[in-house]
């Protein structure tokens, strides 16, 4: 017997014209929205089916109750909608997306980053060292992650730090999932510790293409590889 279709709510319904109007600018940021009664009569819903509606869009971010005079625009794009679009994305745009960040992260970190900084990308350079003989690969790309995610944190950019942590893990499922596991290069200790000669001597430009000289191999080899699987 085949599956009853899914109906919609009118929640359901309402937070999508709400999000559309909110996306389409009907409603810039920080304005304060129509009133319940009002949002009601132009979606054609009752006032609690609003009300609900309102909830979740305030849950999501969009919207912030000020106490006493109504609901303010607080964003008009849904992150967790394009969260999981990006979810959704191939681990060759991870990768792309997490080398690009790599890139910028180390630029930012040579030109703005402060001592303890610094100290901090010094100490996890350290603790990544090289992979130890008969090490599991997952204890080595810990320490690995360690040493880039003190870089992001360095760059000063808390958004460019949080997406590059959302890649990393993005990218490491993948790998996880796969067959890539051992496959995939493993840039050597020098590698990195030209990346971290480079932002403690403030040269953005070489921090930058240290870090690509880590990256780009990386999508490089995984081309190879997705080429070789297509062609089986």
């Amino acid at each position: 017997m085949s599956a009853l279709p899914y109906k919609r709510s009118l929640v359901d319904i309402a937070v999508e014209n709400i999000a559309k109007r909110l996306a389409d600018g009907d409603w810039p940021l920080g304005a304060r929205i129509p009133t319940e009664p009002e949002l009601a009569e132009q979606l054609g819903v009752s006032r609690n089916t609003v009300r609900e509606a309102v909830r979740v869009l305030l849950y999501a971010g969009l919207l912030e109750v000020r106490q006493g005079d109504g609901s303010y625009v607080r964003a008009t794009v849904n992150p967790g909608e394009a969260m999981r679009a990006i979810s959704r994305a191939s681990l060759r745009e991870h990768l792309e997306v997490r080398c690009m960040l790599e890139e910028s992260a180390a630029r930012l970190a040579a030109s703005r980053c402060p001592e303890a900084d610094l100290s901090a990308i010094a100490d996890a350079l350290a603790r990544r060292g090289e992979r130890l003989p008969q090490e599991p690969l997952e204890a080595f790309i810990d320490r690995d992650l360690e040493f880039h995610l003190a870089v992001a944190n360095a760059s000063g950019n808390q958004a460019l730090a949080e997406l590059y942590a959302y890649f990393s893990r993005a990218v490491r499922q993948h790998v996880q999932q796969s067959i890539l596991d051992e496959a995939l290069p493993d840039p050597d200790l020098a590698a990195h510790q030209a990346i971290y000669e480079a932002i403690r001597l403030r040269r953005p430009d070489e921090a930058a293409q240290a870090a690509a000289a880590i990256t780009r191999p990386l999508l490089e080899a995984l081309d190879r590889l997705l080429n070789r699987s297509a062609a089986a």
